[in-house]
């Protein structure tokens, strides 16, 4: 992994957490800005917390000098694996290797739990799948991925 000294100037005050409730407006900022999720999709803060009782975590990074949010990693739990959401730094926080550090955490998570982590990542993102292949992530195949997020419509 990069030396994170070279690349970050507060890295002695940057951390890695768990996520506490005060920090869901943090975290949806981060989630706006770097574009991996937000509420519009679903991911609010009842849904994390209940993702975190049930066996997930949501870890952020955290720049405790400045009290401020820069990434975050959210893993849920099925029983069966650790499913990877929302692995996100703010952009001008990117290319300091804070994604990497986050992504490590996540592993050593799933590690610890016994579990095997799954993820998604969209196709046009090569620097994050550059970066999950560098730590061991293999490609599942050619699966297509299918969801409903509002059931209003559905008729069954």
């Amino acid at each position: 992994m990069e030396n994170l000294t070279d690349k970050a100037d507060s890295v002695d005050t940057v951390v890695v957490r768990d996520y506490k409730s005060k920090d869901y407006e943090q975290v949806q900022h981060v989630w706006e800005k770097s574009g991996v999720g937000g509420a519009h999709r679903g991911d609010n803060q009842k849904i994390i917390e209940q993702s975190i009782d049930i066996g997930g975590k949501l870890l952020v990074l955290e720049d405790q000098r400045e009290n401020k949010i820069l990434g975050t990693s959210w893993m849920t739990f099925d029983g069966r694996r650790i499913h990877l959401h929302h692995i996100g730094v703010l952009p001008e926080y990117q290319n300091r290797g804070y994604g990497s550090l986050l992504t490590v955490h996540s592993i050593n998570f799933a590690k610890q739990k016994g579990c095997q982590i799954k993820l998604e990542v969209h196709s046009n993102n090569t620097n994050a799948i550059s970066l999950y292949k560098k730590l061991g992530f293999k490609r599942l195949g050619d699966y297509d991925i299918y969801i409903i997020r509002e059931f209003s419509h559905i008729k069954i």
